[in-house]
């Protein structure tokens, strides 16, 4: 597995829809931007078969500190929930099938009916 940066992603798209790099870099940060607004105002984002952006307040709790052994108030925080969409959950099984298969082995054939 490799760490794909904003930059690949910009370079990518340049060339699959034939723009400047920098039109592609600004319309994913005007995107990105957007995303992390929409958010930070309680909103809920859902793109179809992608998946779905969700704000999740978790609740102040007491924490323990591992080093004191002190208890310690945790405020609420904010956090964003992501849950993928059929499109991409059917990608992932897909690619995570083919990475399992023995390499060199041929396909498994179909069960006879």
């Amino acid at each position: 597995m490799r760490t794909v940066t904003k930059r690949d992603l910009v370079q990518a798209i340049a060339e699959d829809t034939n723009v400047q790099q920098q039109k592609a870099k600004e319309v994913i940060q005007c995107f990105l931007d957007r995303i992390i607004e929409e958010l930070a105002n309680g909103n809920r984002l859902e793109f179809r078969d992608f998946g779905v952006f969700e704000p999740k307040a978790k609740a102040p709790r007491i924490a323990r500190n591992p080093r004191t052994g002190d208890k310690i108030s945790v405020p609420e925080k904010i956090t964003v929930k992501f849950k993928a969409g059929r499109m991409m959950k059917e990608k992932l099984q897909k690619d995570d099938e083919a990475a399992s298969a023995a390499p060199g082995a041929p396909p498994e054939a179909p069960a006879a009916p």
